[in-house]
């Protein structure tokens, strides 16, 4: 079985980390079995940058891609678009009997699109999350992608629960629960050596971790100051390590928000993945409108405060340490979490570390089985 593996943007590397090195010992135990399985690694480009991409590679233990597509960053439809002009030519190529893709960014749903008029089964890691906010691009590529994908490869049951609603078969939905958490066990051991609070001088316990990036959040001078002026007041009480995402980092000069001389702000370059697990695993609090670290938070029982409306990953809060929170109504959340014990929730069932194994069963299942999800290659328009 040939899959394509895709990667386009920070986020997915940790989840195909693990279902390469999940493939790689199955090649390793059994390598002339009639059920071996073969890959590519296509990395779209969508996150070029060294600090975004490269170091998480490294990091990861990623071979470097059998393919780069190159697409670097545009408007949500000319990247959607470029990365599809130039991976039809890769799919009529390399003829995968799969083609794998990861979470919900714009190469998540652009190589599905391809494939899918192509004749090639797609199936989606991570599937069925919703936010139930159409205005997230993200949300957009999720119901994109689910409805068209042959496989749907979901974290929780409430990502089954969800597909079931939007009229899904239940032979394409298989529970396989979170990746991510693969890439965390593995790189637990490596975390615990990567030295960032020394270097930062921080204890255990005694920090708050945050990461912003969202428009909502850093493209409104209100919101921003609003924001800023509660982190420079916990600053004082509380250290804070706050790992800058450049389009955060440009904001706060355009608006003119200094962080220059406020006590105890630890303004830093972007961080890799080790560094930002030891940093999630020791902190006192996390502060993100990511969705990785409300996954990660939650793992560790580090109580996290999501600054956003919604989530795509509501078991966060509701077995989880996730609680969401608005600008308004950060200062009594920030001081109401601080009062609470360091340690919060659970962790969600298949949250094991297991998960890429139990994707590459699902895919040899699915074909052994024969399930509806065959395709005929729609012609090409002349």
């Amino acid at each position: 079985m040939k899959l394509l593996l895709i990667a386009g943007a920070r986020p997915n590397f940790m989840k195909v980390a693990p279902l390469i090195k999940a493939i790689q010992a199955r090649q390793q135990a059994k390598p002339a079995s009639p059920a071996a399985i073969e890959y590519k690694l296509v990395h779209t480009g969508q996150h070029y940058d060294a600090k975004m991409s490269d170091v998480f590679f490294q990091e990861l233990g990623i071979p470097a891609p059998d393919i780069n597509l190159g697409v670097g960053s545009g408007s949500h439809a000319a990247q959607t678009a470029n990365i599809m002009l130039k991976f039809e030519p890769v799919c009529e190529s390399e003829k995968p009997d799969w083609l794998v893709v990861v979470g919900d960014v714009n190469s998540t749903v652009a190589c599905t699109l391809v494939a899918a008029k192509l004749g090639i089964k797609t199936a989606h890691v991570e599937a069925g999350l919703r936010s139930g906010d159409r205005s997230m691009p993200e949300e957009i590529n999720r119901l994109v992608t689910d409805a068209i994908a042959d496989l749907l490869l979901t974290p929780s049951l409430d990502a089954n629960e969800n597909l079931r609603r939007e009229g899904v078969t239940e032979g394409k939905i298989q529970l396989v629960g979170n990746v991510m958490i693969d890439a965390l066990v593995a790189n637990l051991s490596a975390a615990h050596q990567s030295g960032t609070l020394q270097r930062l001088g921080l204890a255990v316990g005694k920090f708050v971790y945050v990461t912003l990036h969202r428009p909502s959040n850093v493209d409104h001078q209100e919101n921003l100051r609003a924001i800023m002026k509660e982190l420079f007041r916990i600053a004082r009480h509380l250290p804070i390590v706050f790992p800058m995402h450049p389009r955060t980092r440009r904001r706060l000069a355009e608006f003119g928000i200094s962080c220059a001389g406020a006590e105890g702000m630890h303004v830093i370059e972007p961080v890799g993945y080790h560094d930002s697990l030891s940093l999630t695993e020791n902190a006192r609090l996390v502060l993100t409108d990511s969705g990785g670290l409300q996954e990660e938070s939650t793992y560790f029982r580090t109580p996290c405060l999501t600054l956003r409306p919604n989530t795509e990953r509501p078991v966060t809060v509701t077995v989880g340490s996730n609680r969401l929170t608005t600008v308004a109504r950060l200062p009594e959340d920030l001081d109401a979490i601080i009062a609470r014990p360091p340690r919060l929730g659970a962790i969600p069932d298949l949250w094991d570390g297991k998960s890429a194994d139990r994707i590459l069963d699902a895919l040899l299942q699915f074909r052994v089985a024969g399930q509806p999800g065959d395709r005929t290659p729609i012609s090409t328009a002349k």
